[in-house]
């Protein structure tokens, strides 16, 4: 089992940055893959970016060339780099941690509002 704990949401305006962070506890060794994904108001859960521990990284259309996904301590501990934020940044972002196995992990979220 994995625990995971987001923090760094907040308030920001358009145009600003935020940094999130995910601190991953337990049997985090079978981790192989890490990602944020977030939930806007009345939509589904989407797709941020991801990191492998090799340290590959994917992200979403909508946030490439704006947000960075890194790693610390291995998958230890994640963090999201939002730059040039917009309101369609607003949501609750969650981290997740996968398995190699398939199985994976929520966080309980963080909420970010990005104001115009």
């Amino acid at each position: 089992q994995v625990q995971l704990v987001e923090s760094g949401g907040g308030l920001a305006q358009a145009g600003g940055s935020l940094r999130l962070s995910c601190a991953a506890s337990g049997s985090i060794f079978r981790i192989n893959a890490m990602g944020w994904y977030r939930q806007a108001p009345g939509k589904q859960r989407e797709l941020v970016a991801t990191i492998t521990t090799g340290s590959s990284t994917t992200y979403a259309d909508s946030v490439e060339g704006r947000f960075t996904i890194s790693r610390e301590n291995g998958l230890a501990t994640v963090y999201l780099q939002m730059n040039s934020l917009k309101p369609e940044d607003t949501g609750v972002y969650y981290c997740n941690a996968k398995y190699r196995n398939g199985m994976e992990f929520w966080g309980k979220g963080t909420l970010v509002i990005v104001s115009s």
